[in-house]
């Protein structure tokens, strides 16, 4: 096992499997700060997140702001949230979105980095890969999963994604807005305020 950030990351960006995006000067889209306490889990970087090298850099990343209670500023310059989607780089595109993340890569990768991260209290788990991986015993859908919520606190939080796609999926479900999200805000603000104490 390697054992800092910095191995890590030149592992990453040496590996057979990011070979292509190496030799077009892409390089891995991940952060984690080592007084991460908040730790978001979510597909992959979109291409505009690849091309400004900047993760949620996108409307959805405003409205996760929104759910998550916090500012641009402070989202990006905190020091409170680690980002470690199920691949650290832009997948392409496909016929209704977005491709889906590789298999294999937060396998490889995930566990490594977390070792480095050891103050991490609550992860949010974006969309049907991370819940997938993270709450392996679990076979509902993302529905169902979101909807259950509480059942995988205090640890994991699963929530749909913020995409403008899912604005209708939001509308149908207004449990979502009423219920899960002020209890994330509800969780965040006591992680962010247990750890200026």
């Amino acid at each position: 096992m390697l054992k800092n950030l910095d191995e890590i990351t030149s592992s990453i960006i040496a590996d057979p499997q990011n070979k292509d995006f190496t030799d077009r000067g892409i390089f891995p889209l991940f952060s984690a700060p080592k007084t991460a306490r908040i730790n978001i889990v979510g597909q992959a970087p979109g291409l505009k997140a690849e091309q400004t090298r900047l993760y949620w850099n996108d409307k959805s990343g405003d409205r996760l702001r929104e759910w998550l209670g916090v500012d641009y500023d402070y989202f990006y310059n905190s020091g409170m949230f680690a980002v470690l989607p199920m691949d650290f780089y832009y997948p392409g595109k496909g016929k209704s979105g977005d491709l889906p993340p590789r298999s294999g890569f937060a396998e490889k990768w995930h566990s490594q980095i977390l070792e480095n991260l050891p103050n991490i209290q609550l992860t949010l788990l974006i969309g049907q890969y991370a819940q997938k991986f993270y709450l392996s015993d679990n076979k509902n859908n993302v529905t169902e999963t979101v909807k259950n919520y509480q059942k995988f606190l205090p640890h994991f939080i699963p929530l749909v994604h913020p995409s403008p796609r899912n604005q209708f999926w939001i509308e149908r479900n207004p449990w979502f807005g009423e219920k899960v999200i002020p209890d994330l805000q509800k969780l965040v603000k006591r992680i962010i305020n247990e750890s200026k104490g």
